[in-house]
């Protein structure tokens, strides 16, 4: 008796629970229509949907066994919100990357190169990173090069940065979002091209960077590239320390999480209004487009959405997984992408740590289609 009055209890605890985890999910899939300029809370839902989405996929296997007439509870939650499920995981398991090119393709390349700063504290290793990002960029063979977070300076040799890349892309066009010592220091975006770029421009941001583009000519085609990076956190050293004093519920958690959810907030707000801008400039583009960037924000979100549009993800469309992008914090955060409007073929995708930055480098070979 008391057996059956336990197992009774623990299957209305896990029914409670599974009901919790669907309602929270279908919150999380309005998070994409919901921009965060206006509603910022949707936005934080759109941080978990991984982690619901397996959650729900167990609860399907638990009731399958415990009680298949609750199944349907997740499972139609799952079917509801399959557009978030299809954003967050990839499926072309084996499709692999071949380093040589098919003549007809051109490589493009999107890395967030965190300032050339690398991830070692070794000043000699430092002074190294932007020598060994150049290098990496040639041995890939790359002819397209969005780098976000790029620098450079013309007060010491050794940081000018855009004569070591134009040995191997003759054609770029820079932001130059921030200027210091009189503009002898610049840093922002930057579209490298080993193709004749034949008009450039760019769109500042409200707040901080901007987005930029390339007209690239390649034989007889002209296509269009966009670079941008949207808003981040922000999160310094004590920021990550106040994220350890909430994961160990630290005496000081409560300060600590006000500290990162203001951050998190107005980085949010901010990303919601940029990304309207990028949507425009992408549908104002009077050739065919690819945008690649460091979006801050992960698939399930507003700001993806609004970008992406109808457009390919070449991730999606050729690797296999959750496809994380950015190596700090948390698993699940793909944050950078390589889109492409729907005129070109997406030949090959990957994604490469090179232990250079704390993102990881994406390599896309497309095709332009006649």
């Amino acid at each position: 008796m008391a057996k059956s009055m336990l197992r009774r209890a623990f299957k209305s605890f896990s029914l409670s629970i599974t009901i919790f985890l669907c309602v929270l999910f279908l919150i999380a899939c309005l998070s994409p229509y919901i921009n965060p300029a206006n509603w910022w809370f949707f936005a934080f839902t759109g941080l978990i949907v991984p982690y619901l989405i397996l959650l729900l996929f167990f609860a399907t296997i638990f009731w399958l066994i415990a009680r298949p007439v609750f199944v349907w509870i997740p499972l139609v939650c799952l079917a509801f919100g399959w557009q978030q499920v299809e954003v967050s995981f990839a499926w072309h398991a084996g499709s692999g990357f071949t380093k040589k090119k098919n003549a007809q393709n051109f490589r493009i390349v999107d890395w967030n190169v965190r300032s050339f700063n690398g991830l070692s504290n070794n000043a000699d290793s430092k002074r190294l990173v932007r020598n060994e990002i150049a290098d990496i960029l040639m041995k890939i063979q790359a002819d397209i090069v969005c780098l976000q977070e790029f620098n450079s300076s013309t007060e010491r040799e050794n940081a000018d940065n855009i004569s070591l890349f134009t040995k191997a892309f003759p054609y770029y066009y820079f932001s130059r979002d921030y200027l210091r010592n009189a503009g002898r220091y610049q840093s922002g975006s930057i579209i490298f091209s080993k193709y004749p770029i034949i008009d450039s421009g760019k769109t500042k941001f409200p707040v901080a960077e901007s987005i930029i583009f390339a007209d690239i000519l390649k034989g007889d085609d002209t296509f269009r590239v966009f670079n941008t990076h949207l808003q981040s956190f922000k999160f310094k050293k004590e920021d990550y320390a106040d994220i350890e004093k909430i994961k160990d519920q630290d005496e000081t958690t409560m300060s600590a999480s006000k500290n990162i959810f203001k951050k998190m907030k107005m980085a949010f707000t901010r990303r919601g209004l940029q990304s309207d801008i990028v949507r425009n400039q992408r549908d104002l583009s009077p050739y065919p487009a690819i945008i690649a960037g460091d979006f801050n924000d992960v698939p399930s979100s507003y700001t993806y959405f609004n970008i992406r549009g109808n457009w390919q993800d070449c991730f999606l469309k050729k690797d296999f997984g959750i496809g994380r992008t950015y190596l700090s914090l948390a698993p699940t955060l793909r944050i950078d992408y390589i889109l492409a409007d729907n005129r070109f073929s997406v030949k090959q995708f990957d994604m490469v740590d090179e232990d250079l930055s704390d993102h990881m480098m994406l390599v896309s070979d497309l095709r332009l289609n006649k």
